[in-house]
């Protein structure tokens, strides 16, 4: 008869376990931590988080993420998915309901998705509609911010593997496995340990990048106005360098454009068309956005005014420069 340790190995390693009885309990915990889903980020391999938008959450400038419809999916799907492994694989798997941390890793916690009996082994679960993700599926691959987050797992917990458990379009389960990497755990732990050294303790802001996530935590940061003009005298070669890049994508995007045209002087009034590979489409749709100038005509006596949103709009002009 297996013993309590072979049976469940990462209980029995002396990790701080951490309980918490509901949703929010786990987010306030997980704020003082870097957690599995940010180890991607932080090394710059999740394209919708960056580590400029975990610093902002760690240190409270900015709320930290709570789910979606997508996360709520996922959550009731888990169990289905965690059966289907097991059916899959043969293996049985159990919850954790704590927030795990190692000693050796005191900035870092896991909350693992579910633990592999008799295996020193943990399961991450994932349910996916995405295209690249499926894109990587059929090539034998899977998105990189969840190999990060597995090696994040395996270097709190300990465990020799990481299974990753996905299930695509609803429709297929895709199983892949995961041998534990002391070098690839490493240089994780090393990067997560400067992130959280060098910037989130000392609230010192990290390098700012071009992420999409970046700009959206900077827009939450500074979404209100106050104070003078400032003198921006030392990011000079900043906006020379901006304006250059704004010239480089104008003249892309003629380019584009150009190439574009050449093809709907072709199709005319097609609304699509094929050629090897690629496949076009030129059709009527209707969009979200009003026509504001109809309105106005057709129902004068609306002050469409108080309908209107603000949002701070970065823009850029340069004066021209006089000549003698």
């Amino acid at each position: 008869m297996a013993t309590a340790t072979e049976r469940n190995p990462i209980r029995n390693r002396g990790l701080k376990m951490i309980p918490y009885g509901s949703h929010e309990e786990w987010l306030k915990i997980r704020k003082g931590y870097i957690g599995g889903s940010d180890a991607g980020a932080i090394i710059g391999l999740n394209p919708y988080n960056s580590a400029f938008s975990v610093w902002a959450e760690k240190t409270g400038q900015t709320p930290e993420f709570e789910g979606n419809i997508s996360t709520r999916v996922g959550t009731y799907l888990e169990d289905l998915v965690a059966k289907l492994f097991m059916e899959e694989t043969g293996k049985q798997v159990q919850r954790m309901n704590f927030t795990l941390v190692n000693p050796d890793y005191p900035w870092a916690c896991a909350n693992i998705d579910r633990e592999v009996i008799g295996e020193d082994a943990v399961l991450e679960i994932k349910t996916t509609t995405s295209f690249v993700a499926i894109k990587k599926f059929r090539s034998g691959e899977y998105p990189e911010q969840w190999y990060g987050q597995m090696v994040h797992y395996l270097a709190v917990t300990g465990a020799k593997k990481a299974y990753l458990a996905a299930l695509e379009n609803n429709r297929e389960l895709r199983v892949f496995e995961l041998e534990r990497d002391e070098e690839e755990i490493k240089a994780l732990m090393d990067a997560e340990r400067e992130f959280w050294n060098t910037y989130v303790l000392p609230k010192k802001t990290p390098p700012v990048d071009g992420h999409s996530a970046t700009s959206e935590a900077i827009k939450k940061i500074f979404s209100e106005e106050a104070g003078d003009s400032m003198d921006l005298s030392s990011f000079l070669d900043v906006l020379r360098q901006r304006k250059a890049v704004c010239e480089q994508i104008e003249n892309l995007k003629k380019e584009k454009d150009g190439l574009e045209n050449k093809v709907k002087v072709v199709m005319g009034s097609s609304p699509k068309g094929t050629c090897g590979t690629f496949n076009i489409s030129w059709k009527l749709q209707n969009t979200s956005g009003l026509d504001r100038e109809k309105i106005k005509a057709d129902f004068p006596e609306i002050d469409l005014s108080k309908y209107a949103t603000q949002a701070r709009v970065f823009r850029v002009t340069e004066k021209e420069q006089k000549t003698a």
